[in-house]
């Protein structure tokens, strides 16, 4: 019995000393970094890389604006890399002299909802008359950069916070330009800034746009080109493609010298340390959301696909929190369209099915059947080629529920040709190969307007 017992007592040691290694192998094994490439590799933390164009015009490009009476058009998304708004930055800096706030859609505090219009008001953390870029005019008026505190009159005065300061603001002599842009067509801010230098050429100011990084990469051109002037809108004013792979400044040097009929006095600040193939969270830069329903960088990579939604009778997720990402309908059996979806193995993505009720817009309240798109590798996916194969499976699935809302989903396309391919059920595989050609002539132009490598 001694002799047994001593030989379990043995082998328990053995056991436990075993277990113990093999504990210890396992934690090192996970310390260690993984072959496999993520698909949202994190940025590093030893400090920013990139320097946006709003450092590097305090830092090395004062003399552009020391003297002058500037106006600004920003939002929450202008900040340094210290998270400090644009507003506050350049009035701390002695000598400087900003005079006026411009609000895009969601106004300059990014308070305002898509589509909603925002008034005349004066900030109340810097008291600086805000106009609304995104109101009754989409472009500046001569009013807002000449004149102002005649034009700030003509609004209602009976509210002491709309009243013109005592100190005359007169005319502006140089606006600038201090947003995040997404990187795609579809989005207003674009537009705001074509039609800002506009205003500025016909009106004799200086335009300057402080530089930001295209959140998806400078690489990707995906989508057909916006048929010119037949689909030009808000949500797309130029012959450009969904995705032109450029920065907003880069776009800017392309719009004033291709479509601006008066050339605007165009200055851009690049960045500092920005490459082409960088996403937003290799830069350094903490991400501060552009717009209301663009809360990650991982909205903004689906968003290029996943918006033509909103050309449909299918909710785009807005009113979740997962805008852009959930998808679906009442009528929409969420298992069974994952289980189609992910049959067709399309390149870095996965469906997971997912219910979600709406709490504003399409469907508010009411329970919905769908999907949440996963992005698993970033590189391969094609935002615009996978929301036609999902609209294809709806079709398919349900043809007698999904329909399209023909003019908008045409207008934010910037043609109708790929509706109609659609739905006369045209492979996906060919509606991609039909604007090929125009990307690889739009590829052609841009490289003039290129400012990083």
């Amino acid at each position: 019995m001694l002799e047994c017992a001593a030989r379990k007592t043995r082998v328990s040691i053995l056991f436990a000393a075993g277990m113990a290694a093999f504990l210890v192998l396992w934690g090192c094994r996970t310390r260690e970094p993984r072959a496999a490439v993520s698909a949202h590799p994190p940025a590093e933390k030893s400090g920013p890389r990139v320097k946006p164009g709003l450092e590097v015009l305090i830092e090395s490009r004062l003399g552009l604006i020391q003297g002058k009476r500037i106006g600004l058009i920003t939002n929450p998304s202008g900040v340094d890399s210290r998270l400090r708004s644009s507003i506050d930055v350049l009035r701390s800096v002695p000598g400087l002299h900003l005079v006026a706030l411009y609000g895009p859609e969601h106004g300059v505090r990014g308070d305002a909802q898509a589509g909603e219009y925002v008034a005349f008001y004066r900030d109340k953390s810097s008291n600086l008359p805000v106009f609304s870029l995104y109101g009754p005019s989409m472009k500046p008026q001569p009013g807002m950069l000449k004149g102002i505190d005649e034009f700030m009159r003509s609004f209602d005065t009976s509210h002491e916070d709309k009243k013109p300061a005592a100190s005359e603001i007169g005319n502006l002599d140089v606006l600038l330009f201090d947003i995040q842009d997404i990187g795609t067509r579809i989005y207003t801010y674009a537009s705001t800034m074509a039609y800002a230098m506009e205003a500025c050429a016909e009106n004799g100011l200086e335009f300057i746009i402080l530089d930001r990084p295209n959140p998806i990469t400078g690489e990707v051109l995906e989508g057909p080109v916006l048929e010119y002037p037949a689909f030009s809108s808000f949500v797309g004013l130029y012959p450009i493609p969904l995705r032109s792979g450029l920065t907003i400044g880069e776009l800017a040097r392309l719009d004033n010298d291709r479509f601006l009929k008066t050339k605007a006095r165009l200055t851009v600040i690049p960045m500092e340390g920005w490459k082409r193939d960088q996403w937003h969270d290799e830069t350094g830069l903490a991400w501060v959301p552009p717009s209301p329903n663009i809360p990650t960088l991982e909205t903004a990579i689906v968003y290029p696909g996943q918006v033509f939604l909103e050309g449909t009778n299918v909710s785009e997720g807005r009113g979740t929190t997962r805008p852009f990402e959930f998808f679906g309908a009442p009528w929409i059996d969420g298992p069974a369209l994952a289980e189609r979806l992910n049959s067709l193995a399309l390149p870095g993505v996965v469906f997971r099915p997912q219910g979600f009720t709406p709490t504003f817009s399409k469907f508010q309240g009411e329970t919905c059947g769908g999907c949440q798109l996963h992005v698993i590798d970033r590189r391969i996916y094609r935002p615009l080629e996978t929301t036609l194969h999902i609209i294809t499976v709806l079709r398919a699935m349900d043809p007698a529920e999904f329909r399209f809302h023909e003019k908008y989903f045409d207008t934010i396309m910037g043609t109708a040709k790929v509706r109609q391919a659609l739905e006369k059920g045209q492979p996906v595989a060919s509606i991609v190969a039909s604007w090929q050609e125009g990307l690889r002539s739009f590829a052609e132009i841009r490289k003039s307007y290129l400012l990083y490598e």
